[in-house]
């Protein structure tokens, strides 16, 4: 009955139950619930640690805004600058920009880097924004060693908004740079204006001089009037040789008309009526009455009717054939009889002959006469502006040597206006400004990679620290059986 009153008095289910104690309670191996008090403590080790982990990583991906960066890109590059000037070899006068990298002692990189990154930099891109000169934020510049890369970076709660930032950053960076320059430009030649106004004087007291004979004598140097020399003599000796052309042509079209007993007109006339197709039908029919007239000839006597028929037949073909060539040709019936009608071929070709080469004779002719008037106008014209043209080219070189002084003190003085870069090296823009696609914070890949990294080390932890009481068991055996070897 007694242990029947005990069994009554304990809980049902108790050991299915156990108590916080038990958990807490270091337990030795092979008791009951070694193995589940283990795992409880290992997984309370690794949730505490999981929470330290990922709270802070949850907290950032959910609260940090978002934030998007543009990039661009800026090169230097740095190649030196010279430049001269010389005038007829008389004046001369050199600059040179050394290298923007030459000099150890000085980076441009770098001072373009604290210019980027000015007050009055972020003031004017601010103002160009129509913002708040503490909503812009200062912009991020890198510099790559040993080149002359200039990468700049900025920030914007929109991509937009941070390609429109960094296009303002940079519009103001080439505005001051250029302003920099051209006050440097005013510094450098504010020296100069003095002398430079003393030889300008000289210098155009010489030229009105020059321009006043330039103006009387037509020449503007003298060696237009050594070219207009040449041309004259060249003229001339064209004149020559044309002359013999004209008596060349001259002679043979006079061959070709006492061959052909025609002058070239009547020639024209001639192959006139040899192209008109009408005429050509008349002088055939012609040409069959004759024939008709020569056999009724040989057959009757001279007044036979059929003789006297033919005859008539062959004279009005005849008289046709004057009348249309008179109609053709414009001459008279006589002047037309003239024309050796019967003849083709060969002097149909040595008509055209004739016509041509008359026609050039008559423009050659007319050539001829026009140059040889131009010739003597000149040739009396250049002997009057002889002594004018050798007094001009006394003046001419005054004025070169009074232009050259003139312009060497200008080379020395505007010698820094060939290379606006002297002082403000070459920037030019290698990288737009970028339009992000996406933000740059919160970085979720990046959390995330590093909260699953996190993690593995402390699961690996754990792994360890659970199987190090079998590792350094075996540790011990190991070195036991060294030991008894």
């Amino acid at each position: 009955m007694a242990f029947h009153s005990d069994i009554s008095k304990t809980p049902p289910n108790a050991d299915f139950l156990p108590r916080f104690d038990r958990i807490l309670r270091k337990k030795q191996p092979g008791q009951a619930g070694y193995l589940f008090q283990r795992i409880s403590r290992y997984a309370g080790v690794f949730l505490m640690w999981a929470a330290i982990i990922w709270t802070p990583i949850v907290g950032y991906l959910t609260s940090t805004p978002p934030s998007y960066t543009s990039h661009l890109s800026l090169i230097l590059p740095g190649a030196g600058v010279s430049a001269s000037v010389n005038i007829d070899n008389i004046g001369q006068a050199s600059s040179y920009a050394s290298s923007a990298f030459a000099s150890n002692s000085i980076s441009p990189t770098q001072t373009y880097k604290r210019l980027l990154r000015a007050d009055r930099i972020l003031d004017a891109a601010a103002a160009s924004l129509q913002v708040h000169r503490n909503a812009l934020p200062r912009p991020k510049v890198d510099l790559v060693d040993q080149t002359g890369l200039i990468h700049l970076e900025m920030t914007g709660a929109s991509p937009q908004q941070a390609k429109d930032r960094a296009q303002a950053v940079l519009e103001a960076f080439f505005t001051e740079i250029t302003a920099l320059r051209t006050d440097d430009q005013l510094v450098r030649e504010a020296g100069a204006v003095i002398a430079i106004e003393e030889y300008r004087d000289s210098v155009q007291a010489t030229r009105l001089a020059v321009t006043s004979l330039q103006n009387e004598t037509g020449f503007l140097s003298r060696d237009q009037f050594t070219a207009q020399v040449t041309e004259n003599d060249t003229r001339y000796a064209t004149l020559i040789k044309m002359r013999a052309q004209l008596e060349d042509k001259t002679a043979y079209v006079q061959a070709l008309e006492t061959a052909l007993g025609l002058s070239p007109e009547y020639a024209a006339r001639a192959l006139d009526l040899y192209s008109d197709r009408q005429y050509l039908a008349l002088v055939q029919e012609a040409a069959e009455k004759a024939a008709d007239v020569s056999q009724a000839r040989s057959r009757f006597g001279p007044r036979h009717p059929r003789m006297i028929k033919a005859q008539t037949a062959y004279d009005e073909a005849q008289r046709a054939t004057f009348t249309k060539a008179t109609a053709v040709t414009g001459l008279s019936s006589n002047q037309a009889a003239q024309l050796n009608l019967s003849q083709f071929g060969d002097r149909t070709t040595l008509l055209a002959e004739l016509v041509r080469n008359a026609a050039e004779r008559a423009g050659l002719d007319a050539r001829y006469n026009t140059l040889n008037r131009r010739f003597s106008r000149e040739k009396n014209r250049l002997e009057r502006a002889a002594q004018a043209a050798a007094q001009l080219e006394d003046l001419q070189r005054d004025f070169q040597v009074a232009e050259a002084v003139f312009a060497s003190a200008i080379a020395r003085g505007q010698s820094s206006k060939v290379d606006v870069f002297a002082s403000y090296p070459l920037v030019q823009v290698l990288e737009n400004p970028s339009l992000p696609d996406a933000p740059s914070s919160p970085r979720t890949k990046i959390a995330i990679a590093a909260g699953v990294a996190a993690t593995l080390m402390i699961l690996l932890a754990l792994s360890l620290g659970w199987v190090r009481r079998g590792l350094i068991n075996w540790l011990i055996g190991l070195r036991k059986e060294q030991d008894l070897v």
